[in-house]
């Protein structure tokens, strides 16, 4: 009898959606991520929950209605990492009239499913909040309603749903060989450990390694893909209002600025062709420029290169044959030999649905119950989306020694879980160490235990963003106080 029913390679976004499902329907699963969960082009996304307004424009109807669809779903079981906010697109002499941007708002707001979000609307931003960030040529703006995500935090969460459901997910994990016949047998280097594994099944999820893994690691035929570059900027703050702004640039493109971690705005997204090594991924200069010279079209404050905190990028793959958005799965499997799945690309908001749909493909070899991700809240997300302000005063009462801002950051992290973190605390001080105004022993203690944090950069850039503002001191010492929890001769 094989060790698990479903063996799976890849630890981002793809990943741990199989994971969870798979587990949540009575299957043995195990997950192998050679580095930290998220931790390519997972972390480095839009962090957009859409139905993608450039896809409506290309009449993708069907594909925008299943992405909005899935928005709903995600409002609902991720209320705490999903949140709704208004866009705003400014009206440009120059680009799109006025009137098909009010004509393709009025189609978005049709396919939508009901969840509660309001409907798009045309506002004069000379004497809206919205314009006041903005040059003074805009007088016209339309808004309509979608949702932002921590994407980091929604891979860590998934797989941290998938162990509680069964799943084994192994962090430093590294599949050196796959050998295929009526099962896999794989060789594994595990934290340094060699161990053999066998699995009723495989999925090569690894995103911009996935061909490598194919022709290296599985010896199975490669995926016909196409390897694309995705960039973000992160600058200081460049406004107050509480929305995200969509700007039409001169070469068609729609480009987003974000509200980012309070005290930044991102500004992205820049596509392209990519060749490499996806472990090493740089933005080019040309791309910030490009970026800067979008956002400074319509801000009245200049945004320059110089103005860049810091710059994400990740690879993500299509199939050669056509640039899909919503990801490309493949199954195989035939007499005598075990089944294989290979998925790769695809957005945040579609991620769901595409690992249901692949695990059901593995309904005809195993018995398991019926999908179930849709109405199964994320870990801490159980409450209502609307509840989320009210979420905060909660903790706000029960922890009072925390600043709002701070309230804010931690329940959108762990939602209704956050007494899992800080306990019974009735100071500051019961948390132990500080790395900085907010992060605190007792939450690093918690990431590493419960959310695989094994670095200083796991938990700064993925687990949280809080090495944006944290100084060169407190990082060293996060990196002495982690070493220490590591260090088995520090206990016992």
């Amino acid at each position: 009898m094989a060790d698990y029913d479903l063996a799976i390679i890849g630890g981002g976004l793809n990943g741990v959606s199989l994971a969870r499902d798979a587990a949540g329907r009575g299957l043995r699963v195990i997950l192998l991520e050679q580095g930290d969960l998220g931790g390519a082009a997972s972390s480095a996304t839009p962090r957009l929950i859409h139905g993608d307004l450039s896809v409506l424009e290309r009449r993708g109807f069907w594909r925008v209605r299943r992405a909005l669809a899935e928005r709903r779903i995600w409002l609902a079981i991720a209320p705490h990492l999903v949140r709704p906010m208004r866009f705003v697109i400014p009206a440009h002499s120059d680009e799109r009239p006025p009137w098909l941007l009010r004509a393709g708002l009025f189609l978005y707001d049709r396919l939508s499913s009901p969840s509660g979000l309001p409907p798009s609307a045309t506002i004069d931003i000379t004497h809206h909040p919205v314009g006041n960030a903005l040059k003074r040529p805009f007088g016209t703006a339309f808004e309509y309603s979608d949702c932002v995500v921590d994407d980091s935090r929604l891979v860590v969460l998934t797989a941290l749903d998938a162990a509680e459901r069964g799943a084994v997910i192994r962090t430093g994990a590294r599949c050196l060989r796959a050998d295929r016949a009526e099962i896999w047998r794989l060789a594994v280097v595990d934290r340094g450990h060699r161990r053999a594994i066998t699995t009723r099944a495989l999925a090569n999820a690894t995103g911009g390694w996935t061909s490598m893994v194919a022709e290296t690691v599985l010896r199975q035929p490669q995926p016909t893909v196409a390897a694309m570059q995705m960039s973000q900027i992160i600058v200081p703050k460049l406004f107050d209002s509480d929305n995200v702004y969509v700007f039409q640039n001169s070469d068609g493109r729609l480009i987003f600025a974000s509200p980012f971690e309070r005290e930044f705005t991102l500004i992205g997204t820049v596509t392209h062709d990519f060749t490499g090594d996806p472990a090493i991924v740089a933005m080019p200069g040309a791309d910030i420029s490009y970026l800067c010279e979008a956002a400074s079209r319509y801000f009245r404050e200049r945004v320059a290169p110089t103005d860049v905190v810091r710059a994400v990028s990740g690879v993500n793959l299509t199939p050669a044959s056509a640039r899909r958005g919503d990801g490309t799965t493949h199954f195989h499997a035939r007499r005598r030999k075990a089944p294989l799945i290979t998925m790769f690309g695809g957005d945040l908001t579609t991620s769901r649905r595409r690992a249901e749909r692949a695990v059901t493909r593995l309904t005809p070899f195993y018995p398991m119950s019926p999908p179930w991700t849709a109405g199964a809240p994320l870990p801490g997300g159980d409450f209502a989306w609307d509840r989320f302000d009210h979420e905060v005063d909660l903790a706000r009462d029960r922890w009072r020694f925390l600043g709002e801002s701070e309230t804010q950051r931690l329940v959108a992290a762990y939602g209704s879980r956050l007494s899992s973190v800080l306990g019974e605390a009735k100071t500051r001080d019961e948390l132990g160490p500080a790395f900085g105004p907010e992060l605190t022993s007792a939450e690093v203690r918690y990431l590493m235990t419960y959310e695989w944090a094994r670095f200083p950069e796991d938990i700064l850039w993925r687990r949280s963003k809080l090495g944006l503002t944290m100084r060169a001191t407190d990082r060293d010492a996060l990196a002495a106080f982690m070493a220490g929890v590591n260090d088995p001769s520090r206990h016992g």
